[in-house]
């Protein structure tokens, strides 16, 4: 059974990380929450960190709840970041600014987890006693207090009111029933909030209704037209003028986000590309790869898998992150118009 398959064998669960400067400019076209290619990187190297402790868990999907955000920008008709004022040059000139994105924010963090196997023995310290596993809960939040997400620095938790800061390593039940009752009591615990999923076929179904009005519409076009509210003047029953957009009642909010990268060269051996980042790993030009993703309410997950991300390589040079969300077929009912794409003739 390949990774989208299968079934926990445990959850860790790091609720409310407050993250302050995380990177907010997730992409060359995109901007206000970090790309999900970040997050898997973190998860990656919290392994790494695992490892070095002899925690034996193995980390393989991430979901990613976000409680609040404050990203920092300028508002405004053009709103632009805030960015720091560099020391001048030896001359005496001033420096090059180098734009960059800053946020902070309040994040759950939820990590399916896997059996690790140690000179052939099955370790799965997410089904050992209560207190072992809070311990090593606690520990694996002190080793995240001491990393990096998404560049952003991690701050110690702050309870409150309402606010449980307790990070939980959780085993996961055989039993469907089982299932069902622990995700709905851990996805009470995940709000107020919103999740990040992955909405891959509301990008091909507006793709195909776009190319019933236009043959020439590309993928593109389709996200293009799915990141922006696509506003058109018409005259109602007393001949007056009025503006309608595109997003149907209920549609949530879409947003595009970048979702891994795509090859643009061979796979050159360690040490063939000069000023790469290290001469052993393997180096290969890529390109981003972009989707469309939905913000929704935890009380709308279904099942856990709805939640998580992983990533995919591919022998054809795809570096993807993937998310199980399975919309209910009562969304799919809900039809964007079957308007042309906007071009320049028609602004």
């Amino acid at each position: 059974m390949n990774l989208k398959d299968r079934e926990p064998d445990g959850l860790l669960v790091l609720p409310h990380v407050r993250v302050q400067n995380a990177n907010a400019i997730s992409s060359p076209l995109t901007h206000g929450f970090p790309s999900m290619t970040a997050f898997l990187g973190f998860m990656w190297a919290l392994g790494r960190k695992l490892a070095q402790a002899d925690i034996p868990l193995k980390l393989e999907k991430i979901g990613v709840i976000c409680h609040w955000h404050q990203e920092q920008t300028q508002e405004g008709y053009v709103r632009t970041f805030h960015l720091t004022r560099n020391p001048v040059d030896k001359d005496g000139s001033t420096a090059a600014i180098v734009e960059e994105g800053r946020i902070h924010l309040d994040l759950t963090l939820v990590f399916q987890l896997g059996v690790v196997e140690q000179e052939g023995e099955t370790h799965s310290l997410f089904r050992s006693d209560g207190a072992l596993r809070q311990k090593i809960a606690w520990d694996i939040r002190d080793l995240v207090g001491a990393m990096r997400i998404a560049g952003g620095s991690v701050l110690p938790p702050k309870p409150g009111p309402g606010i449980r800061v307790t990070p939980s390593l959780i085993g996961w039940p055989d039993q469907e029933a089982e299932r069902q009752a622990l995700f709905r009591r851990l996805r009470r615990q995940w709000l107020p909030g919103f999740a990040l999923v992955g909405r891959d076929d509301l990008l091909q179904r507006r793709l195909e209704q776009l190319r019933l009005q236009d043959r020439g519409a590309t993928v593109l076009d389709a996200w293009l037209d799915l990141s922006r509210f696509n506003y058109r003047s018409g005259r109602d029953e007393k001949d007056r003028v009025i503006w309608t957009h595109d997003r149907p009642e209920g549609s949530g909010w879409i947003v595009p986000i970048p979702v891994g990268y795509a090859a643009l060269s061979d796979l050159y051996a360690g040490g063939q590309v000069a000023n790469a980042r290290d001469q052993t790993t393997p180096f290969r030009f890529v390109e981003g790869v972009y989707s469309i993703g939905q913000w929704i309410g935890p009380h709308r997950l279904q099942r856990v898998q709805d939640l998580l991300w992983w990533g995919e390589a591919h022998d054809d040079g795809l570096y993807r992150c993937c998310n199980g969300y399975e919309p209910l077929l009562e969304e799919d009912d809900a039809e964007y118009p079957s308007y042309p794409p906007m071009s320049a003739e028609t602004l």
